[in-house]
């Protein structure tokens, strides 16, 4: 009888594991088994959850209380026009940093995972194992949101999402996962920046952001922001970007077909830190899938 309920215990645990991974992977599974690109079923914008989303001000009194941004000094480089990837040299400033710690660190909380596109969460360090800061819009943080639209071209029906520090220990991660999972009827997460806040004073080991399906350039110039072998002849794939504060990686999570089809080359993680701390940011765009 032990024996029994030792096997029945063991199929239960197989198949909620195996129902959790339909659940978060169903529109990527799907789009992978589905032949053919057929064209956006477009639904109605959904309603908005206006607390999640870091909208502009756009009352000149509003506006006349802010301190005034100022200019940008970032440089672009392409790494992939298919999907496009962008890396990003000076992308915050170093006061943009040292507030973006000030301002995150009382309120840092366990990060969790969603399995419905947002509609429930829960704690699972073996899936991603660090801590999360929902943070103040004050007036550095709206000149990063800023930013982050001019970038990306002030998109039509497109919303920057409330920005979110994060801070792995020794031995935090993120593993592999899309951020368009939750695609739904011609809108999704867009877009998405990851950017580097702080590693410690050079004390951070490990930490890289990886995209294994993601081309690999062999310019050994781009070794200053990727993980190089030593060895641009060798066959490899995959492609790990090396956490310098910051700076940042930009990419788009659809294609521009009009299919509503995503990138299977986002797949990406946050590698275990092996020393030190890593700070990163956040910063994720919904909205219409063009």
């Amino acid at each position: 009888m032990d024996h029994r309920n030792h096997l029945a215990a063991n199929m239960f645990s197989y198949i909620a594991a195996l129902l959790g991974f339909l659940v978060l992977f169903y529109n990527p599974i799907i789009q992978f088994l589905t032949p053919g690109h057929p064209p956006i079923r477009r639904t109605p914008r959904p309603d908005l959850n206006l607390n999640l989303l870091a909208l502009e001000t756009t009352t000149n009194e509003a506006n006349q209380t802010r301190q005034p941004c100022v200019p940008d000094s970032y440089s672009v480089h392409v790494f992939s026009r298919e999907p496009l990837v962008l890396y990003i040299e000076n992308f915050l400033a170093p006061d943009e940093r040292a507030h973006l710690l000030e301002i995150s660190d009382p309120i840092f909380e366990p990060a969790t995972i969603t399995h419905d596109g947002g509609g429930s969460t829960q704690l699972d360090s073996t899936v991603r194992d660090s801590e999360v800061a929902l943070i103040p819009r004050t007036d550095p943080v709206m000149c990063i949101e800023d930013r982050a639209r001019a970038l990306q071209g002030w998109r039509d029906e497109v919303w920057i999402e409330k920005l979110r520090v994060q801070r792995y220990g020794p031995g935090g991660h993120y593993r592999h996962h899309f951020d368009w999972s939750s695609n739904r009827g011609g809108w999704g997460r867009v877009s998405s920046f990851m950017v580097w806040v702080d590693d410690g004073d050079g004390a951070l080991r490990g930490g890289g952001t990886e995209f294994p399906l993601l081309k690999p350039r062999r310019d050994k110039r781009w070794c200053a922001f990727v993980e190089c072998s030593g060895d641009e002849d060798a066959a490899s794939s995959g492609v790990a970007f090396k956490p310098k504060p910051g700076n940042a990686v930009y990419w788009e999570n659809f294609r521009s077909d009009g299919t509503a089809r995503g990138y299977e080359e986002t797949w990406h993680a946050g590698l275990p830190v092996t020393e030190g701390v890593k700070v990163g940011l956040n910063i994720w765009s919904c909205g219409r899938i063009d």
